[in-house]
């Protein structure tokens, strides 16, 4: 593959984390301090709103895998979901002052939702555009790699743009709202891009893939059963701390301006991360380096969440460790989705890219669902006070327990799970070759060999 073809698809999701990471770092912040929802009537939006996301992927999936155009059945959502996708940005930091609370957990309930709906339609054909343009195992690494680095720039732009917001603007309701603005027109132009310097070139077997033989791939298919389940603990953990990072560096560091400051240190350490992954996976393969790169992140959890506050340079510090470890993780789980759609081929005879993602895209949202709501239902059982200039101890405990502790547990549960995942650098060389060899001879899948 062309450079010019690992940065069209990188800027895919630089598009996507214009939307998707600006809702995951600053909707909460601005549901309890610009729009006045309380904790916990956010958390309970977020589990629901972030499941129904994860069934609205089920759908995507299923709707995606049966789209046939001259231009390919994923590169087409890109110019055309994303922009319902990018106006819900704008709507969902601009809820209306007049309306009462009621009015406003309403809209906040019909803009996240419908936001997620239209999400759905953009990232399951992105996500399962990987699997459709090659199947080499160090590409698809390097693509997951591009992925993350345009990932992880993204946030720490995100979060440049927008911390000095918290505290700075005059008034922060219009001034997030001309920010969400801007990143429709820049989203919408990334997208573009990568529609025009993507191709999907791996073959299908077959012209349809009914319903029955999809489901019949996935419930076969261990590997990704497994990767949804680890993932699912992972993502819990991921989301945990996300939600409440912001909340961590003005009530635990004492002043909201570090938050710039962590995203950096997360961002080199997950650079950090984008540079050991082809190493990494030639030397350990996927599922150790998964292993190795969990423990270390779930360490980090736990050090976040006992580093003083009176010493910010520790918490920092854990924080760059922790999106080090994260990092690595989450380039991974992409990697090796990418190996699981090629597995259920392999098993059944059936190649579902898009319902093989959207799975996975199921499991991670209500991932980000539990811990979204697990760190707000958290810091709202600590005391915490919406618009409150100052919480009290109990809440700071809480938003330390959200940040790190609670992300620390279920990620070691993550790295428990995976610890079982079954396909090995060397079975899944062995059943690529099977594929091409039978492609080659027309041959029939063997339905009971596992690798």
């Amino acid at each position: 593959m062309r450079l010019r073809q690992y940065l069209g698809y990188a800027s895919g999701d630089v598009a996507n984390n214009l939307t998707f990471s600006m809702a995951s770092a600053f909707l909460l912040l601005y549901y309890t301090d610009v729009a006045g929802i309380s904790a916990g009537a956010a958390g309970t939006l977020f589990l629901v709103v972030r499941v129904w996301g994860g069934v609205t992927d089920l759908v995507a999936g299923r709707l995606v895998d049966a789209t046939s155009t001259r231009w390919g059945r994923f590169r087409p959502y890109l110019v055309l979901a994303s922009v319902p996708l990018l106006l819900l940005l704008v709507a969902l930091f601009s809820i209306p002052g007049g309306l009462g609370d009621g009015g406003k957990l309403g809209w906040a309930y019909v803009s996240y939702a419908l936001f997620s709906l239209a999400y759905s339609f953009v990232n399951i054909p992105y996500g399962s555009l990987a699997a459709a343009m090659t199947q080499d195992a160090g590409e698809r690494a390097r693509m997951s790699t591009a992925r993350m680095v345009a990932a992880s720039v993204t946030i720490l732009a995100i979060a440049m743009v927008v911390s000095p917001q918290i505290s700075g603007a005059s008034d922060l309701q219009r001034s997030l709202t001309i920010t969400t603005v801007v990143f429709a027109i820049v989203g919408y132009a990334l997208y573009v891009w990568c529609f025009a310097s993507t191709e999907e070139r791996v073959a299908r077997t077959a012209a349809q893939v009914s319903l029955r033989d999809t489901v019949g791939m996935l419930r076969h298919n261990r590997p990704l059963v497994i990767l949804c389940a680890s993932a699912l603990l992972f993502l819990t953990g991921m989301f945990a701390v996300q939600t409440v990072a912001v909340y961590y560096a003005r009530d635990v560091l004492g002043n909201a301006d570090l938050f710039i400051v962590m995203t950096v240190v997360q961002t080199v350490g997950m650079l950090g991360a984008a540079a050991l992954v082809p190493a990494a996976v030639e030397r350990l393969g996927k599922k150790r380096a998964y292993l190795v790169a969990g423990a270390v992140a779930a360490a980090a959890g736990i050090g976040l969440g006992l580093a003083p506050g009176s010493v910010p340079a520790v918490g920092l510090a854990f924080f760059g460790v922790y999106g080090l470890g994260l990092g690595l993780v989450n380039a991974l789980i992409f990697a090796l989705q990418a190996d699981t759609v090629d597995y259920g081929e392999w098993q059944s005879g059936v190649r579902a890219e898009a319902s093989n993602y959207a799975v996975l895209s199921f499991m991670r949202k209500a991932g980000q669902g539990v811990g979204g709501a697990a760190a707000a239902y958290t810091i709202g059982l600590g005391g915490y006070v919406s618009g409150a200039g100052d919480q009290t101890d109990s809440a700071v405990t809480s938003i330390r327990i959200a940040a790190g502790i609670l992300p620390a547990v279920v990620v070691f549960g993550a790295v428990a799970v995976m610890s079982t995942y079954p396909l090995t650098e060397k079975a899944f060389r062995g059943l690529v070759a099977d594929l091409a060899a039978r492609r080659a001879t027309g041959d029939e899948p063997a339905t009971t060999a596992t690798p």
